[in-house]
């Protein structure tokens, strides 16, 4: 095998995946994953990555469209103009270009796939971790009706899922979670509001501490740390921030103010794996859980994130779960699975440690090209 460490070509894929279940979060409804693969490729090697930016700009100020310029424009020259092709190499170096954090994920999470392959170790040895298992979450939609609400917890709970994520929203709050309550009330529950309040909805959040809930994740815009400090003063239950954890400095800053007692890392909102490791690095001196958040990926996101989850201060249950949750075929092979004790399993071969469906890839393609140097 070819091992030669020059970076011989970048393959960027745009596709798009239907959902078996449409997704709505307080940004609205989906009915399919839009995102981009990343391919690096060197010798008989190649490294996958995938870019979880979004077809408009909710979420996040990032796009797909947005995501394939930059990378086409800027990071992938970088790479070929620098000779790059550590992982690490190239985190630095892409600093020197402002925001765009999933654009950057997506190759950087290729660039570490490929070099764990190069050296013939799962991607968890190669950041250190022993752990081969991590535990599973499942994110549940706001749907048409409390009743089909009810019964996709239930549903999900009969596959094994240890903890439930439900999203809320202005009218979609309090009473959901009291209705969940009566008929579910001793499981692991946490809501998830994606920015949808603001500090005039302080006495509506506060009655979330009625039910027990793991967590309160998000209530506030992401650059909103102050808001959510006053809010924790008087909220019981923790906060966790998500869109606000935008790098290890902000998650300094939010834990110094105490904005929050719980972070969601998520790959792509962070710009990779080094920083990734910085935010969780940061937290476990502090004491401050953190668990994997996930951005509806295929198999090849959702594999990074599991290799990521190892890492010792990843506690909590994770937004991490079966393939079939979101895809009919997903793009790799074996799919992601949970154990009867609510686990997932981390691969022991090299890399992602899963082959990729390149006949699944094609089928759901948009738009392919190809780089070189």
């Amino acid at each position: 095998m070819n091992n030669n460490k020059a970076i011989e070509r970048i393959e960027l894929i745009q596709f798009e995946i239907p959902y078996v279940h449409f997704f709505e979060t307080s940004f609205g409804r989906e009915y399919k994953k839009t995102g981009i693969l990343v391919k690096v490729l060197s010798g008989d090697l190649c490294g996958y990555g995938e870019v979880v930016a979004e077809k408009y700009p909710l979420y996040s100020y990032e796009t797909t469209s947005t995501a394939w310029v930059v990378l086409e424009d800027f990071l992938i020259p970088l790479v070929f103009q620098s000779g790059l092709s550590e992982p690490e190499e190239f985190y630095k170096s892409a600093q020197a270009y402002l925001g765009h954090p999933m654009a950057k994920a997506g190759l950087e999470l290729a660039l570490w796939d490929l070099k764990a392959k190069r050296r013939d170790m799962p991607l968890y040895e190669l950041y250190g971790s022993e752990r081969r298992e991590v535990l599973s979450g499942v994110s549940v939609g706001i749907q048409d009706s409390v009743s089909e609400l009810l019964d996709r917890i239930a549903a999900f709970l009969d596959e094994g899922y240890p903890r439930i994520k439900i999203k809320i929203k202005p009218e979609w709050d309090v009473a959901i979670c009291a209705e969940i309550r009566k008929v579910f009330p001793d499981i692991r529950l946490q809501v998830d509001a994606n920015a949808a309040y603001t500090l005039a909805d302080k006495e509506i959040l506060l009655g979330l501490d009625e039910f027990g809930l793991e967590m309160v994740e998000q209530p506030f815009s992401g650059d909103n740390l102050w808001d959510h400090h006053l809010l924790q003063q008087e909220l019981k239950t923790a906060l966790c921030l998500d869109e606000s954890a935008k790098s290890e400095a902000l998650v300094r800053q939010a834990l110094e103010i105490e904005s929050c007692r719980i972070i969601n890392i998520k790959v792509g909102r962070v710009g990779g794996i080094c920083e990734s490791k910085k935010i969780h690095d940061l937290c476990r001196q502090q004491s401050i859980p953190v668990w994997c958040g996930g951005m509806l990926e295929t198999g090849i996101g959702r594999m990074h994130n599991i290799h990521l989850a190892t890492l010792p201060n990843f506690t909590l249950p994770n937004d991490l779960s079966a393939s079939r949750r979101y895809f009919a075929e997903d793009l790799i092979v074996p799919e992601v699975e949970i154990t009867d004790r609510g686990m997932l399993t981390v691969p022991e071969g090299p890399g992602l440690g899963v082959s990729i469906r390149e006949d699944r890839i094609r089928e759901v393609t948009v738009q392919q090209k190809s780089y070189s140097d």
